[in-house]
């Protein structure tokens, strides 16, 4: 199963996160099938690739729980909706 999570890097107390396309088996910072995004707690600055992730989201893969709390706060299951419906 295909799953959108968080992929840490950075230094020391200085995480930041790439929102990533990965099998459901992978280890967290394993090679990803896609890069899809990044989030910095430290910031809140987000920035996503919301054709790539809807796409995904259409196809199956399931977003982890902190990864879903991040794109329904920038609407993207509306979107995913949107595009089924027409």
């Amino acid at each position: 199963m295909i799953k959108l999570r968080l992929k840490r890097y950075g230094k020391k107390r200085e995480a930041s996160y790439r929102i990533v396309a990965m099998n459901g088996l992978s280890r967290r910072d394993g090679r990803p099938l896609e890069e899809l995004g990044f989030y910095n707690p430290r910031t809140d600055e987000v920035r996503l690739d919301v054709p790539g992730i809807v796409k995904r989201l259409q196809q199956g893969a399931q977003p982890t729980d902190t990864v879903r709390r991040i794109l329904q706060k920038a609407n993207v299951f509306e979107q995913v909706s949107a595009n089924t419906a027409s």
